[in-house]
């Protein structure tokens, strides 16, 4: 079954998509649609196929659509298609608040839709990798910071690079967080561009998250601790390690036996790391993530088949988005004894 399906946005990751979509043989690049009239029609000549400016317009002429729209615009382009119950796969997040949310999955519970949503990073070849230990995390640590890419200003960072991060640690542990604290600073804009988020699960594990887009590098990263191994990860190089318990008895039960001035003199003649018995994480897919991405919501829409990120989980990953939002804006800094709240810290004093 060829599939038509049309883009909505032609902005960056609009035609990213165009171009995945052409290069795929069972679909049809059905229209591109932009409220910007030559930027479509440019991306329509670019990939041989229809420009158009409104989004309704392009309902009648598709079986499911990939809105590429800025976060504030995602519910109203992708509504005239959940509307006609038409799958549609929309960028992350989900939406720019967890009630938009609410109210696009309700619709799509009404007309059968089906919504995906595009944490493309699921997709990525080190995370496939890490899924397969099936480790249940008890601390997490990950760190997602770039330099300033003047994309996504209508959102803060949260919602715009960690919400990668608080999607994957919640796939991981299979719960929303109990408590989070948090904080974080603008200097940009109106929204925060730096913040670092604790949150604790019920089950007792601890995630601690880091985001910031006004880096002078790029990083992605993430460590997961669990009662059986230890994995390290960057999702940007796509290399890791993973360090089993299971593997390194003998070095745990020697340390155990030896007492603090035993340990001091074999730390003078042994490295430690040269011990530890570690193995590299396999990544073994070399297909790129956004094709994959692609690929799963085309089973979606020719097979029926269940979206690998669904609305829900899109919803849950922006509740938790807000509730660290919320935390940033509560934070004291200078404690109970300051009236400084929230942001335009460095704004307000710089």
């Amino acid at each position: 079954m060829n599939v038509r399906v049309g883009v909505i946005g032609a902005g960056r990751m609009g035609k990213l998509h165009c171009r995945v979509l052409s290069e795929m043989p069972q679909t049809t690049l059905a229209c591109v649609v932009d409220i910007r009239p030559e930027v479509a029609a440019q991306t329509a000549k670019r990939y041989k196929t229809t420009a158009l400016q409104d989004a309704a317009q392009a309902v009648d002429l598709t079986d499911a659509a990939i809105v590429a729209v800025p976060t504030s615009a995602h519910v109203q382009a992708a509504w005239p298609f959940v509307a006609a119950g038409k799958p549609v796969l929309i960028e992350k997040p989900i939406a720019a608040s967890s009630a938009a949310a609410e109210e696009l999955i309700a619709l799509a519970g009404k007309t059968g839709s089906s919504v995906q949503v595009g944490h493309t990073e699921r997709f990525n070849p080190a995370v496939e990798a890490v899924r397969r230990f099936h480790i249940v995390p008890k601390f997490v640590e990950a760190h997602r910071i770039s330099p300033f890419t003047f994309r996504s200003a209508d959102i803060g960072v949260v919602l715009d690079m960690m919400i990668h991060d608080i999607d994957l640690v919640l796939m991981m542990v299979g719960a929303e967080p109990a408590a989070v604290e948090a904080v974080g600073v603008n200097v940009v804009g109106a929204p925060e561009d730096i913040a670092n988020a604790r949150l604790t699960f019920p089950n007792g594990c601890v995630a601690n998250l880091t985001a910031s887009r006004l880096a002078i590098k790029s990083e992605r990263k993430m460590r997961i601790f669990s009662e059986e191994a230890y994995l390290s990860v960057d999702y940007a190089k796509r290399v890791g390690i993973v360090i089993k318990k299971s593997a390194n008895l003998d070095l745990i039960q020697m340390a155990r036996e030896m007492d603090a001035r035993d340990l001091a003199e074999v730390a003078m003649s042994i490295d430690y790391t040269k011990l530890v018995k570690f193995e590299e994480l396999k990544v073994e897919s070399t297909v790129e993530p956004l094709r994959k991405q692609a690929e799963a919501f085309c089973r979606c829409i020719a097979d029926g088949a269940e979206p690998v990120v669904s609305g829900r989980d899109g919803l849950a990953a922006v509740r938790c988005a807000e509730a660290i939002t919320a935390a940033i804006r509560s934070h004291r800094w200078d404690g109970e004894a300051s009236q400084r709240v929230g942001l335009d810290i460095i704004r307000k004093d710089g």
